[in-house]
């Protein structure tokens, strides 16, 4: 893979809230995860970028590499691995690099109610709301406004008798939400960093970003995360900064079938896949055997993905697909994937696709169900 640099902007280190340790991090971080967690190829590449931009020279001759990596294993950020005699990134280092792709993609969102999705509909809400209404068959008696009843009962009874009518009960008004569990897919095939293009690198920032955005502000939605190359696995939240492209195909139609089972366990009324992807599916499992076919769309490969895709139509599973690559003939293909499914597709370069999955989500969240 092929990096390019950009001249380094010696000024953002004067702030004076950003220490020589927190600028460096921030770079540090960036680097990490391109190496896919190899810490001494991340080194590696601070170092030249250091000798050709000279980064550490604004912070004197008091700070430098060297004092850098001493903190970030003070700090928790790396430790030595005895097995393998080696510095290893920990869990605290994964969850800041989430933490900054959250801030870095989805920094315009304001902090909503975790885990609820407002929805207009009947029966038992979540939030009681001051305004009230006469009792209908089917209301939570835990909503009953007892002060505005007794007024009700008030109106029309005497000193000696106290007479409750039906219409006299009012109850709290409530707002009715709903959770949303989600399974992430994240395309790891050679095509994700082919031609000296890197696709990986943006789709894995925002699946961190959006791992990050339901476990701290949606914590009732459920998330798991899938990735695929010649077949699909599931993966914790903490491989996320670690994941890295590999000499694969594509086999979108395991990826699809896992999260759909996925989906069948939970029991959230909303139920959504999201795919990461270059678009192309090459390969699939049949009959126990690996069938793959690498030049063009095989009508063999796309007919199961599209049949899949009606499968999760009729469990009532969304499909939104976020397509990195510019190609018409591949986009031709993720549109019919949509179509079939009723679903969504975003097609995006690298560097939109952080905005196009916020604009969505968070759009989902706030639509009423009826």
């Amino acid at each position: 893979m092929k990096f390019r640099y950009e001249k380094w902007k010696g000024d953002r280190f004067d702030s004076k809230n950003s220490t020589p340790f927190d600028s460096l991090w921030d770079l540090f971080k960036q680097l990490l995860s391109l190496s896919g967690g190899e810490v001494e190829e991340a080194v590696r590449w601070l170092t030249e970028l250091d000798q050709e931009y000279e980064i550490t020279k604004q912070f004197g001759d008091g700070y430098g590499i060297g004092d850098f990596l001493d903190e970030l294993e003070k700090r928790g950020y790396l430790r030595f691995d005895d097995r393998n005699q080696q510095l290893v990134p920990t869990r605290k280092a994964g969850q800041s690099i989430r933490k900054s792709s959250l801030e870095e993609l989805f920094s315009d969102i304001s902090a909503g109610q975790a885990g609820q999705h407002p929805a207009v509909n009947t029966g038992k809400g979540t939030e009681r709301q001051p305004e009230t209404r006469l009792l209908r068959a089917g209301d939570d008696y835990s909503r009953i406004d007892a002060s505005g009843t007794v007024l009700n009962v008030l109106r029309h009874s005497s000193l000696d008798r106290f007479d409750l009518r039906e219409d006299d009960i009012s109850v709290h008004e409530t707002d009715h939400n709903t959770s949303t569990s989600t399974v992430l897919l994240i395309d790891l095939s050679h095509s994700m960093i082919l031609y000296g293009e890197d696709r990986i690198t943006p789709a894995k920032k925002v699946a961190m970003a959006l791992s990050e955005l339901i476990t701290t502000r949606f914590s009732g939605d459920s998330l798991d995360l899938v990735a695929f190359g010649n077949k699909a696995w599931k993966i914790e939240t903490g491989e996320l900064p670690w994941l890295t492209a590999g000499p694969w195909h594509t086999n979108t139609l395991e990826a699809l079938q896992m999260a759909r089972h996925t989906l069948q366990r939970r029991k959230n009324r909303n139920r959504q896949i999201i795919m990461i992807t270059d678009g192309k599916p090459s390969c699939m499992i049949e009959n126990g055997k690996f069938y793959r076919n690498s030049y063009g769309l095989d009508r063999k490969i796309v007919n199961r993905v599209i049949n899949e895709a009606v499968l999760c139509k009729k469990e009532k599973i969304t499909i939104t697909t976020f397509m990195i690559a510019q190609d018409p003939y591949l986009q031709s293909f993720v549109r019919e994937l949509s179509d079939a499914n009723r679903g969504r597709a975003y097609f995006a370069s690298p560097d939109r696709l952080g905005g196009y999955i916020l604009h969505d989500y968070i759009n989902n969240r706030i639509r009423n169900i009826r």
